[in-house]
């Protein structure tokens, strides 16, 4: 079995202002920076064979400075990106209700990616690094949207909010993941 250590990457402002990110590339900020590089600390006692990461610069950055901490390179994996949110990107919760309430009311998140989608997508990618991994402990840095997926995998379903820098602690193998903690 593999464990992967599933992270959400720091806090940017687009966070801070509540604004959908999805794709929109955004880094982190000051206090994101502070959050990867507590984790860092965090986890300094974990043993770690290897660190992946999301493309968007705001999961790679995080990861980087979990990495370079240990003297670990970052694989950077495109599917480990956050849910593409089409539109909706960059807005609020706010101006996504006054924009587009019909959609809102049919419960429709933007023209981009599906859940359905983004949840194949996800676990796909996590048994690849599992089974790549076998026996190991692996670190992921990605993005509330995929960590709400490998939660509703794991039948917790509801999770509105992830904090950033949260870890999610999972086994993999055999086809089989699940939380461990």
């Amino acid at each position: 079995m593999t464990r992967i250590l599933l992270v959400r990457h720091g806090e940017t402002d687009w966070n801070l202002n509540r604004r959908l990110q999805g794709h929109a590339d955004r880094p982190l900020n000051q206090t994101g920076r502070e959050q990867a590089r507590s984790l860092a600390a965090a986890l300094a006692e974990e043993p770690l064979d290897a660190v992946y990461s999301s493309d968007l610069s705001r999961a790679e950055e995080t990861a980087r400075i979990i990495a370079g901490a240990r003297g670990l390179d970052v694989t950077v994996l495109p599917s480990l990106r956050e849910r593409h949110f089409g539109t909706w990107e960059g807005l609020t919760d706010e101006e996504i209700h006054e924009r587009f309430p019909d959609e809102v009311a049919d419960g429709v998140l933007g023209d981009g990616e599906s859940r359905d989608e983004l949840d194949r997508r996800i676990l796909a990618a996590l048994e690849r690094i599992a089974e790549d991994h076998s026996g190991g402990t692996v670190l992921v840095v990605s993005h509330g949207g995929p960590l709400r997926a490998v939660l509703r995998h794991c039948g917790v379903d509801g999770v509105d909010r992830i904090a950033n820098c949260h870890v999610l602690r999972l086994q993999a193998g055999d086809g089989v993941l699940r939380e461990i903690d």
